[in-house]
């Protein structure tokens, strides 16, 4: 884990009480993996939920009655990163019968009793609950960023948020981890038909940068010659000038994304 940023405890339990009497579609969730790339690995943008039991969760969110649910996919995303025109992707709907958070919540107030309750009447009522442990469709999404220009912000029932490797993510709610291992086998699916891996770049790059991504998405190697072929063949890439590292002789071209 890096990069993560927290800050003390919020007022999230007077707001999560109330989620059900927002004008939300009921039962219907947006799921959104952010990818990012740093350091040769991918990772991926987590939050830690503000409430005692380490509960971790992707960024998600709900959409409202008179909303797409490309632009509620959109709004989270931009609540989350504080960027607009992302490269979004819509990429699979998790609609198991038995698809519940009801374990979850009974775990999360078992541990947090005093901050999932009000009083009303001097009497203890837990919040939505009900809401809550209902059957969930979810609409997955991955969003791909340059991690440079990411401004990661919490939401208001969150604890922290940062960036996380994509082979050591923390144990999610749910089947939040799952949702994670979907998104990255259909980005790599996706790579072969679709030029997106670039939005995981800055604006100018090298051939090895491009290779080192590659590489990562895939978790293999690749042979250098028939790599760089592979992707001057695609025609996609401007070549600019040499990038200077002091030895002019193998100083490397510089690379950007066709427009």
């Amino acid at each position: 884990m890096n990069n993560e940023l927290s800050t003390p405890p919020t007022e999230a339990s007077s707001r999560w009480l109330n989620l059900s009497q927002q004008n939300y579609i009921h039962q219907v969730s947006i799921d959104c993996v952010i990818f990012g790339y740093e350091d040769k690995q991918i990772k991926v943008l987590i939050p830690k939920i503000n409430f005692k039991g380490d509960f971790w969760a992707i960024p998600s969110g709900f959409v409202y009655q008179d909303e797409d649910v490309d632009q509620a996919a959109e709004r989270i995303l931009r609540e989350r990163t504080s960027l607009r025109d992302i490269y979004l992707e819509q990429f699979r709907v998790f609609g198991k019968a038995d698809r519940s958070g009801k374990e979850f919540m009974n775990r999360l107030i078992e541990l947090n009793l005093d901050k999932v309750t009000e009083k009303q009447e001097g009497k203890e009522i837990k919040g939505d609950y009900d809401w809550f442990t209902k059957r969930f469709i979810s609409i997955g999404y991955y969003a791909l960023v340059d991690i440079s220009k990411v401004i990661p912000q919490k939401s208001f029932i969150d604890e922290s948020i940062g960036w996380y490797t994509i082979h050591e993510l923390p144990d999610m709610i749910m089947d939040h981890n799952q949702i994670v291992e979907k998104a990255l086998k259909a980005l790599r699916s996706d790579l072969d038909e679709k030029l997106i891996a670039f939005n995981l770049l800055p604006e100018t790059f090298t051939m090895k940068e491009v290779q080192e991504l590659y590489e990562a998405i895939f978790n293999k190697t690749f042979v250098r010659t028939n790599f760089q072929k592979m992707i001057l063949d695609l025609n996609v890439l401007e070549r600019l000038e040499k990038k200077f590292t002091g030895a002019a002789n193998k100083a490397p071209f510089l690379y950007k994304f066709k427009k």
